[in-house]
């Protein structure tokens, strides 16, 4: 009797890697948390854009098979830090036990962050090439080990200062570096990344797809969507203020007036693409470190109707920046990732829907963003991307 023949073995699903900078902070460690709980089932995937059709038919990379690793200046292990989330609201009670291997398995693939005391050009530390020789082996040891068909770095660092003197700030060091280990990059902070001037050509060059920056998770979100309507029911406005009281990381970056500054110029953009120009006011931003990782956004709007008859709307939002961000982060890494795999390059701004101040051209408004996203999804799902086939 003859044998019956062996069906071939199938391939492994291929994995992904997700590379972030600042991989021990509060929007890191629930991004990688938030994952593992999705993937087993424990929680819903709430605030996940991508896996809500049309997304979920585009090719994305599952959840399951994202791998996670980074760089980071400070070495809490992820599983303390999750703690500490649990114990600031942030992540629910039992989760970080329930996911702890998945916690321990990136934690050991996090790698220290720079430039450290001494790092500097022309210093007795490492230079600027050196660091960023440093970052990229790194990523590239990362992906071989894991067997990884490619990783995206994604910047979820704490915001910095713009650079007064043309140096290379340590956010644009890690984007160098994401180039030079041939992955992608997003910048989900508003920190200089892939915006210096001395990395556009390389950037350009690269053939790689990158998105960025600074993710559109509270206050602005809200602007995105009420500047339009002021605008389609011809209402003028006349001022809009804002104050935001902060904790946690972000509130310690964000009390030195650069770093706010870099902060507030893509709030300040959206109500000038939105409206056609920036109304009176200003967004001030408090840092209050009893709130931890939780903010408070108000937003003061005056505004003339009919007959020049004066009013005023008054927003407050209140939320855990952590868990309005992680979801984004996640989504991200798996568009980028499969712009990369479907032979995208250059700015991606059809992903504007995710940033206060995006790369390329593109509508401000929250709704339009959406509609490019959408049709953005139908050219993963399709490869039919020309921007993709003239490069």
């Amino acid at each position: 009797m003859s044998a019956e023949p062996s069906l071939p073995t199938p391939s492994p699903a291929p994995r992904f890697g997700v590379w972030l900078i600042g991989a021990r902070g509060s929007v890191a460690t629930t991004a990688i948390a938030g994952c593992a709980a999705v993937t087993a089932g424990l929680r819903p995937p709430t605030g996940m854009v991508t896996e809500t059709p049309p997304f979920t038919s585009c090719g994305l990379p599952p959840l399951s098979s994202l791998v996670f690793g980074g760089h980071d200046t400070v070495d809490c292990p992820l599983p303390k830090r999750a703690e500490h989330l649990v114990a600031g609201g942030v992540l629910p009670h039992g989760l970080p036990s329930a996911v702890h291997a998945e916690l321990v398995a990136a934690d050991r693939e996090i790698r220290p962050g720079g430039p450290l005391p001494g790092d500097t050009d022309g210093g007795p530390g490492r230079t600027h090439d050196e660091l960023i020789d440093v970052f990229a082996a790194d990523i590239r040891d990362f992906v071989r080990r894991q067997g990884l068909a490619g990783a995206v770095v994604v910047n979820v660092a704490s915001t910095e200062p713009a650079p007064a003197d043309g140096s290379l700030p340590p956010s644009s060091l890690y984007a160098a570096a994401a180039l030079r280990a041939d992955c992608p990059y997003v910048n989900f902070t508003p920190s200089t990344g892939l915006h210096h001037p001395a990395l556009a050509p390389l950037a350009e060059s690269s053939g790689l797809p990158y998105a960025g920056r600074d993710g559109k998770t509270g206050q602005t979100l809200l602007r995105s969507v009420l500047g339009p309507m002021f605008l389609q029911r011809a209402l003028a406005v006349r001022a809009w203020s804002g104050t935001n009281l902060l904790g946690g990381g972000d509130g310690a970056a964000l009390a030195d007036p650069a770093a706010a500054a870099a902060k507030n110029a893509g709030k300040e953009r959206v109500l000038a693409d939105t409206l056609g120009a920036a109304p009176q006011g200003e967004v001030h931003i408090d840092d209050v470190p009893a709130l931890g990782d939780w903010k408070t956004a108000w937003d003061h709007i005056a505004f003339d109707g009919f007959l020049g008859s004066r009013m005023v709307l008054q927003t407050i939002w209140q939320g855990c920046d952590s868990a309005l961000a992680a979801p984004l982060v996640l989504d991200l890494a798996r568009l980028v990732a499969r712009a990369r795999e479907r032979g995208l390059s250059g700015p991606l701004p059809e992903l504007g829907f995710y940033f206060k101040d995006p790369v390329g051209d593109g509508p401000a408004s929250l709704a339009e963003q959406y509609a490019e996203l959408r049709r953005f999804a139908e050219r993963l799902r399709d490869g039919a991307d020309e921007r993709g086939a003239q490069r």
